[in-house]
């Protein structure tokens, strides 16, 4: 056996082929993986990359590039594979380009390895040419409708005639189980609405799912559903045969009015002896016999590992390049072109591109005035967006068809439509799923989305506020009607556990606001956040304003937990409130100080941060050797220990709410003046 492919095969061919021994080779080394997959889809993804994905691998932050998304991210020695053929080249945090592959052949080797840069899912900011990180099933369909949508809204806002700087597609590999999941069939709905022409899926229909073939759950016409939805669907027989795929591509391009799905017929894990076409193609290591028997039916050498020939990195790399780097150069020039006929575009464009909001936007955060009748922080939410919008364009945002009760509508500003791609108010309709996923699409691509529903719809929504984070994605996420506030819409409206598990998410910067200034410090260090989602928890109904010449400064927010109120000398007992309960212990705090007891109260409305301050400042607002403390907090009391120690209390929920108007629900429950001070004076009592 000869250590080359046989001979007489085309470069095509070859390079096909190269991306299937790469993934049987990567998996059987790491001795787990998914090959069945980038082994049936080799054809069509070489075909999409090599003859119509717009990309420079020399300058893969390039703007206007088309975006690949593998939304199937198990199959993730897909995109490994054509990253090295391209020769895509790594760039740094700040876009500059190392002089390394993004991935070479010794980082293939080391797939599914510690700090390796094939980890099995693909990770965007850890591999370059990963535009989104997927695995969960759904999330990158949903993530390509933000592309797709924000594509559309940079050529609205900055195409001008005879300069054209955005008009990239997005293109995504999705499987079975993709379609499956109600994200994806959100995301479509919402895409068909749109009639997003710049959006294509490639489903991937093999048919077969880990426990067996898809007959055992689904088996609907996908073609048919996608119709109703609006999109242009097209099904191939064969994904074997490339020039079908690539008339099917030709085809999406000339589609001006619609998204398209295209339904491929695959075979999973093709050629090897046994598996081929049945589950056991899709995962784990395939065993030396399969692939030798994979590779006899390829034509390879079977006694060859991790075999790149010349000409299938040549085909690839020259095809890729070929077509992409003279875009990327005529694109260069007309920006040239552009910023000095359109400087102030311009350079909002440079601001955008490096994450930044135009400059003197925190001058327009707005200040509330003492008011014991006060204002839902929900209320003051909407008013400081209305107030950061006026001077920060792109950002963008909607609800999940709540805006007039989370009060996240930008005020004068149109709608986002199919008309209208240039709009900032998005209608995600009840679709809080998909609204996440498209937000972090959105972030993706340059913009500052931000979203709104109820805080207990927060758990539809869990997935891509997860992803959000891991991705380090600055994105908005607005709660609203946040604890049993909420009132008479009962349990089933009354969030209890879902703020702990908001916190529990790394790094997620949760903050709950007190009042209407501090409502006002969140916004700014949410918008402040380059790095790291944010969300914002709102109440429904009005918390008093307080007088900021009497308690210290809402600024306090931006370290997650200041002091508020002391009294004089060292405290004797330490009142921790968040959100609508500030205002309640703080009134607590003035009706214990009357009485001559030491109390301090303290704002904590964003753990994140306050956990990021050094020791000494936390030991300043929360001293040690004070044991007497009393968190107040209408959710659940877990993660609450870590402040209130083992012999602090806490006023929290340990059930779920009721249906009533609040004031009942207050007393019932002991969020009540009186019941704060009653356990502080036993607090302080033990502690003698």
């Amino acid at each position: 056996m000869t250590d080359q492919p046989a001979a007489a095969r085309s470069p095509e061919r070859i390079a096909i082929d190269t991306i299937r021994t790469l993934a049987m080779d990567a998996v059987q080394k790491a001795n787990s993986g998914h090959p069945g997959t980038p082994m049936a889809l080799a054809p069509i993804a070489h075909t999409l990359w090599t003859r119509f994905l717009r990309y420079d691998p020399y300058a893969p932050d390039w703007p206007n590039r088309d975006r690949f998304v593998l939304s199937c991210g198990h199959a993730s020695m897909l995109l490994y594979a054509l990253l090295h053929l391209a020769d895509v080249q790594e760039i740094d945090a700040d876009g500059q380009p190392t002089g390394k592959p993004a991935v070479s052949l010794d980082d293939i080797k080391q797939f599914r390895q510690m700090d390796s840069k094939t980890p099995g899912h693909p990770e965007y900011r850890m591999t370059t040419g990963v535009e989104t990180t997927t695995g969960p099933l759904g999330q990158g369909c949903g993530n390509s409708v933000g592309m797709a949508i924000a594509a559309r809204w940079l050529g609205e806002t900055f195409n001008r005639d005879g300069f054209t700087l955005f008009d990239n597609d997005v293109y995504v590999i999705c499987s079975d189980g993709d379609l499956m999941e109600g994200v994806a069939s959100e995301a479509a709905s919402m895409a068909g609405h749109l009639k997003l022409a710049n959006l294509c899926w490639v489903f991937d229909s093999n048919s077969i799912t880990i426990e067996g073939g898809t007959d055992l759950a689904f088996d609907e016409d996908v073609a048919k559903r996608f119709e109703a939805y609006g999109w242009n669907t097209i099904v191939l027989p064969d994904a074997e045969d490339t020039e079908a795929f690539a008339q099917a591509l030709e085809q999406f391009r000339a589609t001006d009015d619609r998204p398209t799905l295209i339904v491929v017929r695959s075979i999973i894990g093709i050629g090897f002896p046994t598996r081929a076409g049945t589950h056991k193609a899709h995962s784990d290591a395939p065993g030396e016999e399969e692939i030798r028997g994979a590779k006899r039916s390829y034509g390879w050498p079977e006694d060859a590992q991790f075999l790149v020939p010349e000409e299938a990195k040549a085909e690839v790399t020259n095809a890729v390049a070929g077509r992409g780097r003279p875009l990327r150069e005529a694109w260069e020039a007309t920006f040239a072109r552009y910023r000095e006929a359109y400087p102030d575009l311009a350079r909002s464009l440079d601001e955008l591109r490096r994450g930044r909001l135009p400059g003197g936007w925190e001058d327009a955060l707005p200040t509330f005035e003492a008011d014991e009748k006060g204002i839902a922080s929900r209320e003051a939410g909407g008013k400081v967006l209305n107030a950061i919008a006026a001077h920060a364009p792109w950002l963008i945002g909607g609800a999940a068809d709540l805006s007039p009760s989370t009060k996240t509508e930008i005020k004068d500003a149109p709608s986002l439509e199919a008309a209208s791609p240039g709009g900032r108010n998005m209608h995600f309709g009840v679709r809080e799923h998909a609204m996440g996923a498209i937000a972090n699409g959105i972030a993706l691509t340059y913009l500052r989305p931000y979203t709104g529903t109820f805080m207990v719809f927060s758990d539809y929504m869990r997935p891509p506020i997860r992803l959000a984070a891991i991705m380090e994605l600055p994105v908005i996420f607005i709660f609203t009607h946040d604890s049993i506030g909420v009132g008479e819409d009962g349990p089933t409206h009354q969030p209890i556990e879902q703020l702990a598990a908001l916190r529990a998410i790394p790094g997620l910067d949760t903050i709950r606001p007190g009042d209407a200034n501090e409502v006002a410090a969140a916004w700014k260090v949410a918008l402040s956040h380059t790095h790291e989602p944010t969300a914002l928890i709102f109440s429904r109904q009005a918390i008093p304003t307080l007088d900021r010449g009497r308690y210290a400064s809402a600024d306090g927010v931006e370290k997650g937990g200041y002091i508020l109120a002391d009294s004089d000398g060292a405290p004797e007992v330490i009142l921790i409130g968040t959100g609508s309960e500030l205002p309640l212990v703080a009134a607590a705090h003035e009706k214990l100080v009357a009485e001559g007891v030491k109390s301090r109260v303290v704002s904590l409305p964003s753990w994140y941060l306050f956990e990021k301050q050094d020791q000494a400042y936390r030991d300043s607002v929360l001293p040690p050797e004070v044991d007497a403390r009393l968190a107040v907090e209408q959710g659940g009391a877990i993660g609450w220990d870590r402040y209130v120690g083992r012999s602090g209390r806490t006023i929290a929920m340990s059930t779920f709410g009721a249906s009533a108007p609040i004031a009942k629900l207050q007393e019932k429950y002991g969020f009540t003046v009186d019941n704060v001070c009653k356990l502080a004076r036993e607090l302080v009592e033990q502690a003698k």
